[in-house]
This record gives C-alpha cells, sequence and structure tokens, in this order.
C-alpha cells in the first residue's frame, strides 16, 4: 500500500512558470516510488497568477487528489487600481516598476502584508489541509514556497499534529532573495519576517532547498538549525517532455533567452558583444517572456532592431521546442555580487536541450558549477563583453559550417525529475 503525502502549494496548474513545475514532476513519479501524493492548492478561480500554462494541466496523473479551497487575495486589489493591470512579478528593478504607484505598493507590501500578499490563503488552506490529514489518515506534509506564507501553514500544522511529519521546501530563499531590498522594509517588518523565517526553519522537520547556496544562508539563521537537517535537492528537467522534439532548421545563428529579465543591466555585455559580431546580419537575438517587452529601449540603444526579436509569454512546450531550435541559450542572473543563491529552473531544461549554454553570473553562483561539470557552455562575469564576443564568434563559425552544437557529455542526466524524485523519496524514507 502505498504511503500517502500531502503537498501544500499556492502555485500548481494552471499556473505557468518553474515553480509549478518542480511539485508537479515530483508527483508526476512519486506514485511510481511508492507514494501517494494529495495535492492541496488554491482554486484556479480565486488565484492571483503573474503567468498561465493550461498545457501543464495534462501534466498531472488522473490517479492524483486535487483539492482547491477558497482565498482572500489582496492582489484582487491591486490588478483594480493599478494602471498596468496585472500581477507584478521577479523584475523590480525595471523601470516599468519605478512609478510612484509602484514604490508604494512596494512599501506595503514590505511593511502589512507579512511575509506576502498570498497570505489570504492560509486559513482557508489550513482548514482543508485539517480534513485531509485527519481523514485520509496522512502522516507526511510538504510545504513549498514561494509564496514563503505557505510555510506558516505548515508550522501550523505542525503545532496541532506534533507528530506529523513535515518537509518544507524552499524553492527560493526566503529574506535573502535578491528583490527582498526593493520592498522598502522597516526594521520593524524585517523583525517580524526574519522571526517567521527562524521558526519554520526550526520547527520543521526537514528542509529542502535547491542550491548550496540557500543552504548555508539558512544554516545561518539559527544554532538550532544542523546541516544535516537541510537536504539540496535541485531543480530538473523532465526526459519525457524532450523526448520526440526534432530541431527547426532556422535561417538564421539565433541567440535565445527565455524567462523573467531581473535586471535590464545584466545586458550590457550581452548586446555589446552581439553588435560587435562581425556577421550580425546573418544572426538573431530572440527574448522569450513576458518581461521581455522592457528590453525594447536596450535594443534601440545598440541599433539591433532588425537583429532582434521579441516573443511573448509562451506554453511550455513550446518554449521547450525554441530551446532545441536555437544556435546558443543564454542564462542571466540578477547582477548581484552575492547573488549566489540564484539558481533557475530553465536551467536544467537548457541542459537537457543540448544547445551550448552562455551564462552570466557572479563568480560564487552555484550555476557556473553545473555547467562547467556538465560540460555543457561557458559561463562569464557582466563585463566580460571580449570573452562573450569570442564564445559567439566560435559558435556562430560551427554553424556557418553546417555544424549544429549538439553537446555529449551525459552527466546533466542527474538532473532528470525521475532522478531527482528518487533523491526526495530516500529523504522521506530517512525522516520516518
Amino acid at each position: 500500500m502505498k504511503r500517502k503525502i500531502l503537498i501544500i502549494t499556492y502555485y500548481w496548474t494552471p499556473s505557468g512558470g518553474s515553480g509549478v513545475q518542480r511539485w508537479l514532476k515530483f508527483v508526476k513519479y512519486l506514485p511510481s516510488f511508492g507514494w501517494q501524493p494529495v495535492v492541496l492548492t488554491v482554486d484556479e478561480k480565486k488565484a492571483n497568477y503573474p503567468q498561465i500554462d493550461t498545457s501543464l494541466e495534462a501534466e498531472v496523473p488522473t490517479s492524483v487528489q486535487v483539492e482547491r479551497t477558497d482565498s482572500f487575495e489582496i492582489l484582487n486589489w491591486y490588478k483594480k487600481t493599478s494602471v498596468e493591470k496585472n500581477v507584478p512579478f521577479g523584475n523590480l528593478k525595471d523601470k516599468k516598476y519605478n512609478s510612484f504607484f509602484q514604490k508604494l505598493s512596494r512599501f506595503i507590501r514590505g511593511n502589512f502584508l507579512l511575509p506576502d500578499p498570498r497570505r489570504g490563503w492560509n486559513k482557508y488552506a489550513y482548514k482543508k489541509a485539517c480534513k485531509l490529514i485527519e481523514k485520509e489518515d496522512i502522516n507526511y506534509i510538504v510545504t513549498t514556497s514561494p509564496p514563503h506564507s505557505t510555510q506558516l501553514i505548515g508550522l501550523r500544522l505542525k503545532k496541532k499534529y506534533p507528530n506529523l511529519r513535515w518537509i518544507a521546501d524552499f524553492r527560493d530563499p526566503w529574506t535573502d532573495i535578491h528583490y527582498y531590498k526593493m520592498l522598502y522594509s522597516t526594521k520593524i517588518a524585517q523583525k517580524i519576517n526574519k522571526n517567521y523565517e527562524r521558526k519554520v526553519l526550526e520547527k520543521t522537520d526537514q528542509i529542502i532547498v535547491t542550491c548550496e547556496a540557500t543552504k548555508n544562508v539558512f544554516i545561518s539563521k539559527s544554532e538550532k538549525i544542523s546541516p544535516d537537517k537541510i537536504a539540496v535537492i535541485t531543480n530538473g528537467f523532465d526526459e519525457d517532455d524532450f523526448t520526440g522534439i526534432k530541431p527547426n532548421i532556422l535561417p538564421k545563428f539565433t541567440i535565445t533567452y527565455i524567462g523573467i529579465l531581473y535586471n535590464v543591466s545584466d545586458l550590457t555585455s550581452l548586446l555589446t558583444a552581439f553588435s560587435k559580431l562581425f556577421d550580425k546580419e546573418n544572426c538573431l537575438l530572440r527574448f522569450v517572456g513576458q518581461s521581455s517587452t522592457v528590453i525594447a529601449s536596450e535594443i534601440a540603444r545598440y541599433g539591433l532592431e532588425n537583429q532582434t526579436e521579441l516573443l511573448p509569454q509562451m506554453s511550455h512546450a513550446e518554449a521547450i521546442q525554441l530551446m532545441i531550435d536555437t544556435s546558443v541559450l543564454v542564462l542571466l542572473t540578477p547582477n548581484e555580487s552575492d547573488e549566489a543563491a540564484f539558481l533557475p529552473g530553465k536551467l536544467f531544461e537548457y541542459l537537457s536541450a543540448r544547445r551550448p549554454i552562455l551564462c552570466l553570473a557572479s563568480p560564487n553562483n552555484d550555476i557556473r558549477h553545473i555547467i562547467a561539470d556538465c560540460n555543457a557552455g561557458q559561463s562569464f562575469d557582466y563585463h566580460d563583453d571580449e570573452d562573450i564576443l569570442r564564445f559567439l564568434e566560435k559558435q556562430y563559425s560551427e554553424w556557418e559550417n553546417g555544424k549544429i552544437s549538439q553537446l555529449t557529455d551525459s552527466a546533466y542526466l542527474q538532473y532528470s525529475r525521475k532522478n531527482l524524485t528518487a533523491q526526495l523519496t530516500e529523504l522521506l524514507t530517512d525522516t520516518q
């Protein structure tokens, strides 16, 4: 008989993005390891998702029980009053988010909506979780964040059910995330938020993070947090998503970035290098994602309008096709010297696409080590435009000679979703 485990997550289909895919894929593979997941999430009609991808709904196994609850969403008010009429996400450094209204919104967010605006879901989720735990005889729960308010549900459940095995999964850091300083939090608000963070880290039975840098950050939060309590299980790729997909032959040497742009200044060295390519008329720089339009002015400043393509957000399947079609995949990280705990989920799908990766990251970022270990491309500092140019020229030369750069190192296979689920189930067994 399979052991049941309750997954409490705000982000679930039809929401899009890598945060959804992490536990969507775990849920997909858990039954093959003897675990039966039960998913508790928010009613999609009440939720505020920055991205929608209905194609992911087909990924949910029919055998998996998904329970949805009501929610009080403060972001509904935001959308009604904001001139943008959408939910802000990720890129708080864009000019788009620097109006007086946006700064005021961030101040309110950083001081009155703690730990985040989606806490309005907690009371509904907690009530439903109690019913599920008792009715389904569940002894294991996972809370995954962001939003980090979800972790407070686990904290409350652990207090009511002391024998419950609670695993807190962190896809991102909490008070050390790169945009936290942009919320204008007062010292009192910071103290409250850090207290929430410390309590969760101390009370949970097991902590899961996506990289070593986040583990080191969390260890420093309290003397009560042992390194053995924190496991690193990265994001990954699902081999099924890439099966049978063939590359399209593109007429131009194509360099592609897919996803949120966290800081426009990160593009400086890339655009400088691209503008110096000898035959840039035969090259295409492609940006794909919900925030791609914010860089139009930067593109114009370099005179690259005719060599640049800005595409809107696409479904997961469409994004994977673009990864496989491209000549070089670009990975940009926030331009912060201390941003070591930024490990985007798309890195691992880039690896599975088997195309060379051009990465811009700080020297201490875990991304660099993974790319190097998998022999999957090259990483650069933010101002290495000459080295970036040489890298692009080499890749262009191979493309010009009719070669499609196909990476051959098999080290990337360790990051398959099935292998990562095996790591998860070993961890669950150890927490019995």
